[in-house]
């Protein structure tokens, strides 16, 4: 699989992850990771952080595209992660979602944690709920880009890092992301041709290692916008 590199100097890359491919390993699954994709062209890679993650700044889903910045030595590892601690990294995403959001913009502000019904998913708290104790709290702004029929797409800026986030708070308000299967409703509609959840990370503003403030964009890749197309042509 060949990878798009955004952006790349001294001591950090940027690269356009392709939807299907998880970012790395947890287990011992045989199916290669994006990090080992890396390092077979950047060997010293494994100098950086720990394994499984090396030098991975921060995560995305298997199936969500986009924007991913990988640190190649651990002072840049150190300096970027802090300010994802710090929420001082601005990220944006494209999301289609089920149904017409009725606010142009909002602000999802939860708590976040683990399902004890299953352990690979994450559920809204209440604060003060029973099981809220020691849970996280997960903010997310959205503003509506454009409603087309039976779905929304929009532009979603996570103001913090919780695992699945995005995902959980938009299935919190009603409208699951579009082919998301482990969020979504049952016998929710889905565009025909989507074949993975409709997330895609398009956007990162960040204050780099040589303190340089930069911006990367990544627009729709081709499966997501044939779906936004596609829709418009039923809409029209």
């Amino acid at each position: 699989m060949e990878l798009r590199t955004i952006y790349e100097d001294n001591d950090v890359l940027v690269i356009d992850k392709p939807a299907g491919i998880v970012v790395f390993n947890e287990n011992q699954s045989a199916a290669k990771s994006l990090i080992d994709l890396l390092m077979e062209k950047y060997p010293l890679l494994k100098n950086t952080g720990n394994m499984p993650r090396y030098g991975v700044v921060h995560r995305l889903d298997k199936d969500t595209s986009g924007i991913l910045l990988v640190a190649k030595n651990n002072s840049a590892l150190s300096f970027l992660q802090s300010q994802f601690k710090e929420r001082q990294a601005e990220k944006k995403y494209l999301a289609l979602v089920i149904g017409s959001v009725e606010n142009d913009t909002s602000t999802i502000k939860t708590l976040i944690g683990r399902s004890p019904k299953d352990g690979m998913k994450q559920i809204v708290f209440s604060p003060g709920e029973p099981g809220s104790q020691g849970k996280r709290e997960a903010i997310t702004d959205y503003k509506v880009l454009e409603r087309l029929k039976g779905f929304t797409l929009l532009e979603v800026a996570p103001k913090t890092g919780r695992k699945h986030q995005i995902r959980c708070h938009l299935a919190h308000i009603h409208h699951p992301i579009a082919g998301d299967k482990m969020y979504g409703f049952k016998s929710q509609p889905c565009p025909k041709e989507l074949a993975r959840h409709f997330l895609h990370a398009s956007y990162l503003k960040i204050q780099m290692p040589n303190k340089e403030i930069k911006e990367f964009n990544t627009g729709l890749p081709k499966d997501l916008e044939q779906v936004i197309n596609n829709l418009k042509k039923h809409d029209n």
